[in-house]
């Protein structure tokens, strides 16, 4: 008689893993609330892309980004199981909990990679399936096996990943690139650095104890609220652009510069904080600010396309 001890099983001299993971368990490998950000920006290139998508293909298409996205945190959470056991935000999850095995996330990460790339170059075209090959390589790659844990400028080049969804989007409708879906690009670009450092701000003693060179860590903080004030200004400058290009009405300009003040503006009271302040507050209240900040942005996008023709098929 077999006896199991620990999920494993000794079974005429092989060892068995018997596995507990539940949906659940493998749903949070994909970093959701990371996949929703990058499911409503490949949206929104979708969305705002000249031409004509049938809507089954565009909903294959979305459900492809995602499944890739998701792909990409799987492996992400594979490789970086031996920090993420470390970090207070991180310990609760799948594999350092211990409800998920490292190769059981390698496997569901390599295979959900796959079928997404070969999925949307077989139902859409191949231009956004090697968008799609490459930004999953580039995040699980180039950002978490490399950059991380080598550079503090890891988030500022690591963020391509989370920025090209809106150009993939983009690439399904139009099978190629332009200068809207780069300025598109360029938003989240920009973006990801003040949103990213006013997190390492108040997780600074997570980032220590791993030993990922975060930009408050090597640099401190000074330079690292200076660094955050700077991408403010880029990013709220950049996300003007589509109305100065012409594929944003003046409204969607006006709009966006109140909301890129508001983001200046949030990034001075993290600039003015002083080192002493362990609640880092302003940090914090930037990095809240900052998620609504994007998804305001590329609402207000697709609301100031949608419009005009939603009006003209009335």
């Amino acid at each position: 008689m077999a006896v199991i001890d620990h999920h494993e099983a000794a079974v005429e001299g092989t060892d068995v893993y018997l596995s507990e993971a539940t949906a659940r368990d493998y749903f949070e490998l994909l970093k959701p609330r990371v996949m929703s950000l990058v499911v409503f920006t490949a949206l929104a290139g979708l969305v705002l892309a000249p031409g004509h998508i049938n809507a089954f293909i565009g909903v294959i298409a979305i459900l492809c980004i995602a499944v890739g996205a998701g792909a990409s945190g799987a492996l992400n959470m594979w490789y970086d199981a031996d920090i993420d056991a470390v970090m207070s935000r991180t310990a609760s999850r799948p594999i350092p909990s211990g409800r998920i095995r490292p190769q059981e996330a390698l496997a569901f990460g390599l295979t959900l990679s796959a079928f997404s790339v070969v999925i949307l170059g077989l139902a859409v075209n191949w231009l956004s399936a090697g968008l799609l090959a490459f930004t999953i390589f580039f995040y699980a790659v180039i950002y978490t096996m490399w950059l991380k844990r080598s550079t503090p400028q890891n988030i500022v080049i690591g963020g391509a990943a989370g920025a090209f969804p809106p150009m993939i989007g983009w690439a399904c409708v139009t099978g190629g690139v332009s200068i809207e879906s780069i300025v598109l690009f360029l938003i989240t670009f920009l973006w990801t650095p003040a949103h990213f450092w006013a997190l390492a701000l108040f997780k600074m003693r997570d980032y220590d104890a791993v030993g990922v060179p975060m930009l408050p860590n090597v640099a401190g903080e000074a330079t690292t609220k200076t660094q955050i004030l700077i991408y403010a200004v880029l990013t709220a400058v950049i996300s003007v652009i589509p109305s100065c290009l012409g594929f944003a009405s003046l409204a969607y300009g006006v709009f966006a510069a109140a909301m890129g003040l508001g983001f200046v503006w949030y990034s001075i009271g993290v600039l003015r904080m002083p080192e002493s302040d362990r609640v880092m507050r302003p940090a914090k209240k930037l990095f809240a600010f900052s998620i609504l900040y994007l998804f305001a942005i590329f609402s207000a996008l697709m609301i100031d396309h949608l419009v005009p023709v939603i009006g003209g098929l009335m």
